[in-house]
C-alpha cells in the first residue's frame, strides 16, 4: 500500500491541527486516466462507508477501494521543488 516519509507524516499532522478540518480524516485518490496516466489526489474529508482506513506512518488516511490498485507501492513525501516552493509529492514505484 501507499508509503509516508517522514517529512509529509510531519507536514499533514501540522495541517491536521487546523480548526477547519477538526474530525476529518486524509484522503488519499488515485484515478487512471484513458491514456494510461495516473492522477493523485488528497484532502481532508469525512469517511464514507466503503472507504478504507489505515494509519500510516502515524497519519491515519482514507481511501476509496477504486483507489487501492493505483496506490500500491506509491509514496507520498513533501519535497522542495525550488527554493521556497515546498510540495506534496507522489512517487509511483515504477519512477
Amino acid at each position: 500500500m501507499i508509503k509516508i516519509t517522514d517529512a509529509a507524516a510531519e507536514q499533514i499532522r501540522a495541517a491536521a491541527n487546523n480548526p477547519d478540518v477538526h474530525g476529518m480524516v486524509l484522503r488519499v485518490a488515485a484515478y487512471q486516466e484513458d491514456d494510461g496516466s495516473v492522477n493523485f489526489g488528497m484532502g481532508f474529508d469525512q469517511e464514507r462507508e466503503a472507504d478504507e482506513q489505515l494509519i500510516v506512518n502515524g497519519v491515519a488516511l482514507l481511501i476509496a477501494s477504486s483507489s487501492t490498485p493505483y496506490l500500491q507501492g506509491v509514496t507520498l513525501d513533501f519535497v522542495e521543488m525550488s527554493p521556497g516552493d515546498l510540495r506534496f509529492i507522489f512517487i509511483p514505484p515504477y519512477s
